[in-house]
């Protein structure tokens, strides 16, 4: 049982024996893994502890007749909740527990019965009206006991064959079962199962014939008995549903011969059960395996009428004697009381598919130390089993699934593989195919989880259109050595991973070069081609046009080599990056309502704060990278994006104050504290970018890389890939709400003063344009409006403005990168986020911010302790 399994089991446990406080379930939960062991601990104990809940219970009788009933029927894990319960009975404490339980939940009943019964004066009128005696309440009981076991009574085969044939067909619409037709049930000759006839003439009592005459005419009688017959001095009883067949003898015969006859008539009503079992599961609507499992039972009973046959004609020669008759019926007996009793536990559990091979297969288990008894059964296991296991191959070793009557362990729902690229939260690796629990034979039940993967892989692969066959495929053949199953499985489950695994490798490469920017050259001509067009509101752009832009960089780059190219796009988000990222994170927290009714900003988002890649990933892909994984990508890559954005402003910045430093001597203080910041803003982008991608990335994409090399199953890829996904996710900073608001902050900071700088740098070169290149008054003033409007706010001959602003900026910087600076501290240190340390030691390399954290961490100590 897995992990999710047991917790599951364990908090509905809890929650309807309302258990409040403790440990809760993960203390029960560690205990019970544990405890856990491969080995079946309960066949042994099982008897004992049926004799316990014996004696516990009241009525014993009745118990013991239940768990009969149960057994016949095959119930699953029926032993060990018998074990179970008795060892809560041994347990004082817990009974005393469960006992008090089920007082409270019979007072909550009352209380809320209470609440809706009618007015006193109205019960009490309705209870003088209904007084009734003990003999009508006797009468009574006895009609809801007949009533109870009329509908507890098994249906006609007529309305089980239509039950099952409307369940198949509502399913399958597309392929309806076969039927036989109507005559084939009308006609009861077909059946020979002792056919109602007219009653034969009275002939005189048997009992007054001499006693060797007796004995030839009830031999006579035995034989057609034996055959589904009635005889003269022997009768068949007509039986109701699954009733066992009894016999009327004549009450005249002598007693010697009557008792060897009473001997002998339990093969005539295993027979009769047997025949009645083959006719009735013969038809299409009961499957494959019960088909096989009548026919195999057809050339037993073609056996046991052989020999039939040869009894009579011994009779003919006069050499048959009861007592003969009976020593050739022993081995037969053995037999077809087997038959007969696997017959009534199918017919009685309903059991289809792989119910029945797990009944045959407990029951040859069970004749060990019976050779011939445990022959029968193998044989009849073997015969039954061939339709499974011709399902079970073209399964593992193909990946089709041709399941006419839904016997197979592995079901099949109608879903779209598509949509597993266009649904965030779809499931279709999980739900396309799922293992029914009560269709897994006893002896597979180890393996389900390796067959449904296998078969899984293999169909992934045939639907990209290749048609795959496992080269060490062979034929499946029951045996009681579960080995045999396990290593062919084991043989094509490798082979099906082996064959999914090699698609993988170069589409993670092609989504690591763009989404990752694993390719410098290509992410340098797409800025520059795109910087124009990016600038402008999102509403403004023009998708195709970005996409022809996007086209000509692949053109340009070592992109070009890239033979999954094509399947890269643009996607123009509605929100920016943080907001994404916040709004994630707020899901199942107690800020998810006011994050997803939070007021968009007012002002307008622009091309580069929506801009991001989209990837075309082609079925089966999607299984791998599905929806939910290209999201992941998406923010990784938005989050580079902007930083890398973020850097070209700030380059940019120092481009043009390198073309106005003959501008700026009278102003040299100004402009010494404005570079001073702009360098330090630029160190930290560029540190932070260098992190992410060589300490975080790199290093985590190698580790995926190797553990995909040695991944036996897709599920494991998987787990890999999402790992990767998850730890990047993290170790970047987007998975924290506090270190990403503060970030986000601090790229505002930075963006907008590049933005100032360039301002004031276009303003103080329009001032000096008019005296350099000797404008007339009307170039003055076209200059003047300019400025006014560049930069309404700052006087650039005075500077008084800008040296204010760059002080602003200068101390949000500071008090935002000290910010950062200490809540990754924390983090490293509490939660143990080792590799957040470098970023600390990379932005603090020189110890320029080391005195203020160490003196921002005493004043939180100090506030801690008081």
């Amino acid at each position: 049982m897995s992990e999710f399994r047991i917790h599951h089991h364990v908090n509905e446990l809890l929650s309807v024996l309302d258990v409040r406080g403790g440990d809760g379930a993960e203390g029960y939960i560690d205990l019970l893994q544990k405890h856990r062991t491969p080995y079946v601990t309960t066949t042994v104990s099982a008897h004992s502890a049926k004799v316990k809940l014996a004696e516990f219970s009241k009525t014993p009788e009745d118990f013991l007749r239940k768990y009969e009933e149960l057994k016949s029927k095959n119930v699953r894990h029926l032993d060990p909740l018998v074990y179970l319960l008795s060892r809560l009975c041994e347990d004082s404490q817990t009974l005393q527990r469960l006992q008090q339980n089920a007082k409270d939940r019979s007072e909550a009943c009352a209380t809320t019965a209470a609440a809706l019964a009618p007015a006193p004066s109205v019960l009490s009128a309705a209870t003088s009206v209904s007084k009734m005696s003990m003999q009508e309440l006797d009468e009574l009981r006895k009609k809801l006991g007949n009533a109870t076991a009329a509908s507890n009574a098994p249906l006609s085969a007529e309305v089980t064959r239509k039950m099952l044939r409307d369940k198949h067909n509502k399913k399958n619409p597309a392929q309806l079962n076969p039927i036989f037709p109507g005559w084939v049930y009308e006609r009861p000759t077909l059946l020979g199962d002792f056919i109602a006839g007219p009653t034969p003439p009275a002939d005189p009592p048997v009992g007054t014939l001499a006693l060797a005459a007796q004995e030839q005419l009830v031999l006579e009688d035995l034989l057609f008995v034996l055959v589904g017959v009635d005889g003269r001095n022997v009768a068949a009883q007509p039986v109701l549903g699954r009733q066992n067949r009894s016999f009327i003898v004549d009450a005249t015969l002598d007693l010697s011969v009557k008792e060897l006859v009473h001997r002998i008539l339990p093969v005539a009503s295993y027979y009769s059960t047997v025949t009645r079992f083959v006719e009735e599961k013969s038809s299409f609507e009961y499957g494959q395996v019960n088909h096989a499992l009548t026919a195999a039972m057809r050339t037993l009973l073609k056996e046991y009428l052989i020999l039939v046959t040869q009894l009579e004609h011994v009779h003919r020669r006069g050499l048959l004697s009861l007592q003969k008759l009976w020593f050739y019926l022993q081995p037969t007996m053995r037999t077809m009381d087997i038959l007969a009793a696997i017959a009534s536990s199918v017919d009685k559990g309903e059991c289809m598919g792989g119910a029945t091979l797990s009944l045959l297969h407990d029951r040859t288990f069970n004749f060990t130390g019976d050779a011939q008894a445990q022959e029968v059964c193998l044989y009849l296991t073997k015969a039954a089993s061939v339709p499974y296991f011709e399902i079970l191959e073209k399964w593992i070793f193909r990946g089709i699934i041709r399941d006419p009557y839904s016997e197979f362990m592995v079901e099949e729902h109608e879903l779209q593989k598509e949509k597993i690229q266009e649904d965030y939260n779809d499931k279709y690796w999980d739900q396309r195919y799922t293992v029914v629990q009560h269709r897994i034979p006893s002896f597979l039940q180890k393996m389900a989880d390796k067959i449904l993967s296998t078969g899984k892989y293999l169909n992934v692969v045939r639907e990209c259109g290749r048609d795959v066959t496992c080269p060490d495929a062979k034929e499946v053949v029951y045996t009681l050595k579960e080995r045999a199953y396990v290593e062919q499985i084991e043989k094509a489950f490798n082979y099906a991973s082996k064959t999914k695994r090699a698609y993988l490798h170069c589409v993670f490469r092609s989504i690591k070069h763009y989404f990752l920017m694993d390719k410098g050259d290509f992410f340098v001509h797409f800025m520059d081609l795109t910087e124009e067009e990016l600038r402008k509101p999102v509403d403004d752009i023009a998708a195709p046009r970005l996409e022809a832009l996007l086209e000509l960089a692949l053109r340009m780059s070592t992109a070009n080599t890239d033979p999954f190219k094509d399947d890269l796009k643009i996607d123009l988000m509605p929100h920016d990056v943080i907001t994404q990222l916040l709004r994630v994170l707020a899901i199942e927290t107690k800020q998810e309502k006011s994050v997803a009714n939070a007021e968009p900003a007012d002002a307008a988002l622009s091309g580069l704060e929506a801009f991001s890649f989209d990837y075309v990933v082609k079925w089966p892909l999607s299984l791998i990278i599905s929806r939910k994984a290209l999201t992941r990508y998406q923010m990784l890559f938005r989050h580079m994006f902007y930083c890398k954005h973020v850097e070209r402003l700030l380059c940019n910045v120092w481009i043009t104050n390198k073309h106005a430093k003959h501008h700026w001597s009278h102003s040299a203080k100004w402009f010494a504290a404005a570079f001073a910041l702009r360098q330090r803003m630029l160190n930290f982008v560029q540190n932070i970018q260098y992190y992410m991608m060589f300490e975080v990335m790199e290093p985590t994409w190698h580790l995926m890389e190797n553990n995909l090399k040695t991944a036996s199953n897709i599920d494991d890829v998987l787990w890999h890939h999402t790992s990767f996904l998850d730890n990047c996710m993290k170790d970047c900073m987007l998975t924290n709400p506090e270190l990403l608001r503060i970030f986000s902050k601090l790229m505002s900071v930075c963006v907008m003063f590049a933005g100032r700088m360039q301002r004031f740098t276009q303003t103080l070169r329009l001032e000096r344009l008019p005296s350099d290149a000797g404008c007339h008054e009307r170039k003055k003033s076209q200059a003047a409006k300019v400025r006014a409007r560049l930069d309404p706010h700052t006087d650039a001959a005075s500077g008084a403005g800008f040296e204010a602003s760059i002080v602003n900026f200068d101390n949000s910087f500071s008090v935002l990168l000290l910010d950062l600076l200490d809540k990754l501290s924390i983090f490293s240190s509490n939660n143990c986020e080792h590799s957040m340390i470098s970023i600390i030691y990379r932005l603090d390399f020189n110890g320029f911010y080391t005195e203020r954290l160490e003196k921002m961490a005493v004043e939180r100590s100090h506030k801690e302790a008081a």
